[in-house]
C-alpha cells in the first residue's frame, strides 16, 4: 500500500502524476480474482468515466469488470498485459499497470480513499 495512490470501493487504484491518472487493481483484488489470464483494456482515445466499465480482468475464477475511478481520455494502454496478464498477480501496483488516463476533474481523485481509508474498508469485508 503506497501512500501516492487513491482507492476505490471496486478495488481499483489511481496515481495522479500533473493531470495524468495511471490506473490499476489492487493486491486485494488480484488476490480475490486468483491466476489472472487475460485482461481486456480500451483503446487510446477512449473516453472513460468515473465509476464507469473501461475493461475486465479474467481469472481462473472469474472475469471481473474493471471501474474508472476517474473521467477522461485514455492516452496509454499497457499492452504488455496482453502478452503476460500474470503480471496482474506479480506486481499489480507497478508493472501491472492497465491504463493511463488524462483526468478532466482531479477532484475526482482526491474524493476516492487514501491508503489508509482503504485498507480500513477491505478489513470490514468487502
Amino acid at each position: 500500500m503506497t501512500n501516492d495512490l487513491r482507492y476505490t470501493k471496486d478495488h481499483e487504484w489511481v496515481r495522479l502524476t500533473a493531470s495524468v491518472g495511471r490506473i490499476g487493481i489492487t493486491d486485494h483484488a488480484q488476490q480475490q480474482l486468483g491466476d489472472v489470464v487475460f485482461v481486456e483494456l480500451p483503446k487510446v482515445g477512449t473516453s472513460v468515466t468515473a465509476g464507469a466499465r473501461f475493461g475486465t480482468v479474467e481469472s481462473v475464477k472469474a472475469v471481473s469488470e474493471l471501474f474508472s475511478p476517474v473521467t477522461g481520455k485514455v492516452v496509454a494502454v499497457n499492452d504488455d498485459l496482453q502478452k503476460k496478464p500474470e503480471t496482474v498477480n506479480s506486481d499489480p501496483y507497478g508493472a501491472a499497470w492497465m491504463i493511463d488516463v488524462q483526468v478532466s476533474n482531479p477532484d475526482e481523485v482526491t474524493a476516492l480513499m487514501t491508503g489508509e481509508q482503504y485498507e480500513a474498508f477491505v478489513k470490514s469485508g468487502h
